[in-house]
């Protein structure tokens, strides 16, 4: 497996929010970070995206997958140093693995694949669809919704991955999330 690509060893619990673009994922991981006093891994992609955006006007290309995924890995595993109790994560490799997909025709690098697959995770939060879609400079699949939903939910099923879906305003996702998180923090 590529080494830019693999978790470090930590003590700590992960719980990574997954689910298409904007379904809250930001919202409800800086919230729950924010809940239990404990880091929060930004999104990556959004930061490098955004400066592609404004310094190109293009959105992702697939030569910007792999920078992608090392960025969002480097970050993880930077916070998970700095904490032994739970780590919150706006995204993780499968994330970006599932993306890759959905954009280049069903392709992801197999060297990403790799990592995505082995990376663990402690629960993943899968956002419900169930809240407006908001247009930016990146968000650019507002009728693929549902379908974009089915495929990160067929892919924690397949990849047996413990997962758990919020839905509803973000007092109603914070209770569901926290709950599941308070299981596994015991």
């Amino acid at each position: 497996m590529e080494k830019n690509l693999k978790q470090t060893s930590s003590d700590c619990l992960k719980v990574v929010l997954f689910g298409p673009e904007s379904s809250g994922k930001t919202t409800l991981s800086r919230e729950l970070a924010n809940y239990y006093n404990t880091y929060w891994v930004e999104e990556f992609a959004r930061e490098y995206l955004q400066n592609k955006w404004d310094k190109e006007k293009k959105i992702c290309e697939l030569k910007d997958i792999i920078p992608i995924a090392k960025g969002q890995i480097k970050l993880e595993n930077e916070f998970s140093k700095k904490t032994s109790t739970l780590l919150i994560c706006d995204t993780d490799l499968l994330e970006t693995k599932i993306y890759s997909e959905i954009y280049y025709e069903g392709f992801c690098d197999p060297v990403l694949k790799a990592s995505a697959l082995q990376n663990k995770y402690d629960l993943y939060i899968l956002t419900d669809i169930d809240i407006p879609w908001v247009k930016d400079d990146l968000r650019d699949r507002p009728n693929n919704r549902e379908e974009i939903f089915l495929a990160f939910k067929k892919a924690l099923i397949k990849h047996n991955r413990p997962y758990i879906v919020v839905s509803g305003d973000l007092k109603s996702r914070m209770k569901t999330a926290t709950q599941e998180i308070d299981k596994i923090l015991k």
